[in-house]
């Protein structure tokens, strides 16, 4: 896609992950936010993509998916006129 068109991320990391250091002692309360997560449930629209033809967006979007631990499926808006 290079520079035409734009690419939505649809989820954002909202949930923290916390943990304590190591070698640390049991009670105390709860450790520090470490990094922060995404719940990604199935169905869920990951990227959006406009401004491209299909069969660019579709290639850009399946080399994205290579990277991606999980099975991908592309889809298409209804109301979609085609490019």
């Amino acid at each position: 896609m290079k520079r035409e068109g734009q690419v939505w991320i649809r989820i954002f990391p909202d949930k923290p992950v916390t943990k304590k250091p190591a070698e640390v002692r049991m009670g105390k309360g709860k450790g520090a936010p470490e990094y922060w997560v995404a719940v990604v449930k199935p169905g869920t629209i990951l990227f959006e993509a406009s401004g491209v033809t299909s069969d660019r967006a579709k290639e850009a979007l399946r080399l994205a998916s290579q990277k991606l631990p999980i099975k991908t499926k592309f889809v298409v808006r209804r109301d979609y006129t085609g490019e």
